[in-house]
């Protein structure tokens, strides 16, 4: 299936608009692909929830962290490939939530080095932080989208979001207003925060890409070579 030519402005009112009629023409899939990511979560939910002393705390709290390392973000990058793939009206298999699988390696060096970058800029100020998780925030779609390996990802993700990080800062901003007012109106409400949010992030990265001309309709397909035609001239 080709991918659409969309046309979006990275700008809140248009990524915002345009992910909210992806997220109601493709609901279904879409909360699937959420229901997987909430379910993988569990584990992690248990480990850091339950109740014990100093030791076990220390245990259960590392076997969180690497659990959300090794298989919470793998799973986590690829349900954001799939709204990704859903805002460019692409066929959406809810299956290949686990293809991520088979770019293992990739996909948690990347994350790896994107958390720990942002969370050095918070260490040590605030403010750093926070710019850095706003220019790293594209990095989960260039590992899945365009096949970069970590330290490329980060690299992409820096030029990308050049001139752009009061606009993402500003979608985190709006995100936090829609988590409260989905929280207003009880777990189904919370639900579609969640899920419109994801699907307004990957609207603002396929906005970026269109407005710096480096998205090409139907790039995100493979296309099958077909073997070039055999000359029987002998005159040549």
């Amino acid at each position: 299936m080709e991918t659409q030519e969309i046309r979006l402005k990275a700008k809140a009112g248009s990524v915002l608009t345009y992910s909210w009629n992806v997220l109601w023409d493709k609901f279904i899939t879409l909360f699937l692909v959420m229901l997987v990511v909430w379910v993988a979560y569990i584990p992690m939910s248990a480990l850091s929830g339950a109740e014990h002393n100093s030791f076990l705390t220390s245990i259960f709290g590392t076997f969180s962290f690497l659990y959300f390392i090794f298989i919470m973000s793998p799973i986590s990058y690829s349900a954001d490939f799939l709204y990704l793939k859903a805002i460019r009206r692409n066929e959406v298999d809810v299956k290949r939530i686990f293809d991520v699988f088979n770019n293992y390696l990739t996909v948690v060096l990347a994350n790896l080095l994107r958390v720990a970058i942002i969370g050095i800029g918070f260490v040590f100020v605030l403010v750093p932080g926070i710019i850095f998780a706003c220019r790293l925030v594209f990095v989960p779609y260039l590992v899945m989208d365009k096949n970069l390996d970590p330290v490329k990802a980060v690299e992409e993700s820096w030029r990308l979001t050049r001139g752009y990080g009061w606009r993402i800062f500003w979608m985190y901003i709006v995100s936090i207003f829609l988590m409260i007012a989905g929280l207003i109106v009880l777990v189904f409400g919370f639900v579609i925060a969640l899920m419109w949010i994801n699907a307004a992030f990957a609207s603002l990265y396929q906005a970026v890409l269109e407005e710096r001309g480096e998205f090409l309709v139907a790039e995100s397909e493979p296309q099958v070579m077909q073997p070039e035609p055999i000359n029987t001239d002998d005159n040549q």
